[in-house]
């Protein structure tokens, strides 16, 4: 393991937390509309104006499936279409333009929502929201890991789950308060809180360092500095920062003089292929441990099997998930390396799954076989999936996705890999279906056993390609890579570039005393 390369404690540095605290906040929008658009196509108020009138439905209302799928494809195409050309607008614009950008787009998406009665004007707004949370999620996560430092990088960058479970929580929260209201506003006030974290966003990026690798990058080296000095603030000495900043200068140097180009394809040459193919991975490991298939349909497995406060039990899953964040970002930080919480998160996932999966077969899966103890035993290892999940493999992922990539095409390679995870999720959402519908496969919960085997390929791709990265600098990644060092024998590698840095910043003080004799 690599020793702590800028010393202090998260107190310490909790003006670089604060900072990624704002800019993580972004995610929360990705979490409370996941969860609150759901709930929306339950609401009389909602069907009344996209759905029909059904005598036959206990809302009095029905809504065509093509209007569900389009709700939910739109803005997953949305997502996917920003996030793909995320790294295109880096090679131009900061993180912060992109934040700033979003967060415009978001506000006319959800204006847009609220304000149309026409299926095809909603289509377009939640292809414009889509558009602004592939941008929220990318550029947050991007950001938050160019600016943490190495030992606190874990933390900082599972803010992205702890938010996006925020958002979650509340989003339910919101849709149990509006559901019974039989006007628009049952659906125009869930999706009017979207407005709220981008107002508040967009003013607390005035005051926000852009990121100091970004502007290394290019070429603007002054400017770069003094974001990194307002960002560390007295949390290191300034040895231990003239050290960092030092690394951080030659990192950026040799990266440039092996590759000057920072384009699409060059994710896919030399090193780089491999670290892309881990990011990609990565990403796919959040959707192969059946996360979105729970997410999207525990609520209809809970009600199949007689819970009578299937919405109640949803939202006290959420909440586990959020405790399970928690514990996680404690975890991440203080007990575990990065390869083994993500070993650990899969092994439970798939108990859990394959646990549901046992139940359904043992005492009846389907709509109409299913018995008391098989929901119970749903309700029961979802909620423990639910924690185990969000707090290993959710938090862990994109601290680890976007460590493995390097400095000059992190935003290409995290935002592409990004719209993958998009593509997976609506993959999950719209094959589902067929699986455990009554009129199809009607597997029920039995759908589990798949989910419980992807789980046990994500342990062997973990266990067998999944670096150790815990405590290196990202400048100490570069090289490693750099080197074809094999998995198994990134925690010996022993990096020479911190040396360097160090060697340069004696150097500079010795000549800096000799001038200052001189005179």
């Amino acid at each position: 393991m690599a020793e702590e390369r800028v010393a202090g404690s998260l107190w310490a540095h909790r003006r670089c937390l604060m900072l990624c605290c704002i800019v993580a906040m972004a995610n929360m929008q990705y979490g409370f509309d996941t969860s609150a658009i759901g709930a929306l196509q339950a609401m009389p108020g909602f069907l009344a104006v996209f759905g029909y009138k059904d005598p036959s439905s206990s809302l009095g209302y029905g809504i065509d499936s093509t209007v569900q799928q389009l709700i939910t494809s739109l803005l997953t195409l949305g997502s996917f279409v920003s996030s793909l050309v995320a790294g295109l607008f880096a090679s131009y614009l900061g993180r912060k333009p992109a934040l700033w950008l979003a967060c415009i787009v978001n506000a006319a998406a959800c204006g847009i929502q609220i304000g149309t009665t026409s299926k095809g004007v909603l289509y377009f707004g939640r292809l414009l929201l889509g558009f602004a949370n592939g941008f929220f999620v990318t550029f947050s996560n991007v950001y938050t890991s160019e600016v943490a430092p190495a030992h606190l990088r874990g933390v900082m960058v599972a803010l992205f789950a702890y938010w996006v479970n925020i958002g979650s929580v509340l989003g339910s929260v919101v849709d149990n308060y509006t559901q019974t209201r039989m006007d628009r506003a049952a659906y125009q006030i869930p999706i009017g809180c979207l407005f709220i974290v981008p107002a508040l966003l967009s003013v607390a990026l005035f005051f926000v360092p852009e990121s100091p690798r970004w502007l290394l990058h290019r070429g603007r080296e002054a400017d770069a500095r003094v974001s990194l000095q307002r960002i560390r603030g007295n949390a290191v000495d300034a040895g231990a920062f003239e050290v960092e900043w030092v690394e951080m200068v030659r990192g950026v140097q040799e990266e440039q003089a092996v590759a000057k180009s920072v384009a699409f394809l060059d994710m896919f040459r030399g090193s780089d292929l491999r670290r892309t193919l881990l990011c990609y991975g990565m990403i796919a490991c959040q959707t192969a441990s059946g996360v979105w298939f729970l997410i999207g349909y525990q609520t209809y497995f809970f009600t199949i099997a007689g819970i009578t406060k299937a919405f109640e039990f949803s939202i006290m899953n959420t909440c586990f998930g959020f405790l399970g964040v928690n514990v996680g970002m404690y975890a991440i930080r203080h007990l575990f390396g990065r390869r083994s919480i993500l070993m650990l998160g899969a092994v439970a996932c798939a108990l859990c799954q394959l646990a549901s999966a046992i139940a359904a077969s043992v005492h009846g899966a389907g709509s109409g076989g299913s018995s008391s103890t098989n929901g119970l035993v749903i309700v029961a290892f979802t909620a423990v999936f639910m924690f185990f999940y969000n707090g290993c493999v959710g938090a862990a992922s994109y601290p680890v996705a976007t460590e493995l990539v390097s400095s000059r095409l992190r935003a290409w390679t995290v935002g592409s890999a990004t719209s993958l995870g998009y593509i997976l999720a609506w993959l999950t959402s719209f094959t589902a279906p067929y699986f455990i519908n009554p009129t199809n496969l009607n597997w029920g919960a039995k759908y589990g056993y798949i989910w419980a085997a992807s789980n046990i390929l994500c342990v062997g791709f973990f266990l067998f390609f999944m670096p150790e990265m815990k405590g290196r600098s990202l400048e100490e990644l570069d090289e490693i890579f750099a080197a074809g060092t094999p998995a198994r024998k990134f925690s010996e590698y022993q990096c020479v570039i911190r040396e360097e840095a160090v060697h340069d910043v004696k150097v500079s003080k010795r000549k800096e005393r000799i001038r200052q004799r001189d005179t």
